[in-house]
This record gives C-alpha cells, sequence and structure tokens, in this order.
C-alpha cells in the first residue's frame, strides 16, 4: 500500500438517509429501514471491538 496516497473517504451517505421525508414511506417501509439500520449499527459496534481487541493485544505485546 501507497503510504502517501489519500485514505479514501468513506461514504457518508446516512448523512443524507436523516433527511428524507419519512411521510409518504410504509409503515412496512419503516420497520425494513429501522432494521437495515440496527443491522448497520450492530456491524460498527462490531469493528468498533474488534479493533479495541487488536489495540489491546499490540500494548500487551510492546509493554515492557
Amino acid at each position: 500500500m501507497n503510504e502517501d496516497a489519500p485514505r479514501p473517504i468513506p461514504d457518508l451517505t446516512l448523512k443524507s438517509i436523516g433527511k428524507q421525508d419519512l411521510y409518504d414511506m410504509s409503515v412496512a417501509d419503516l420497520e425494513e429501514r429501522i432494521e437495515a439500520l440496527k443491522t448497520e449499527i450492530s456491524r460498527c459496534e462490531a469493528e468498533i471491538e474488534a479493533r479495541g481487541a487488536t489495540r489491546s493485544a499490540a500494548d500487551k505485546l510492546f509493554k515492557f
């Protein structure tokens, strides 16, 4: 990986989701949307936990 290459900017489409009008959506659509968002939250939390575990292992490895 090229160290000088800029980091890719994450897709922040979630910002636009918060601006969408929910009025025209059915209850089923809203429930599906909620489930999709819950799934994404769980995925993000798992990634945060994994990174914490990796850092903890690295800290233990390099602690003298």
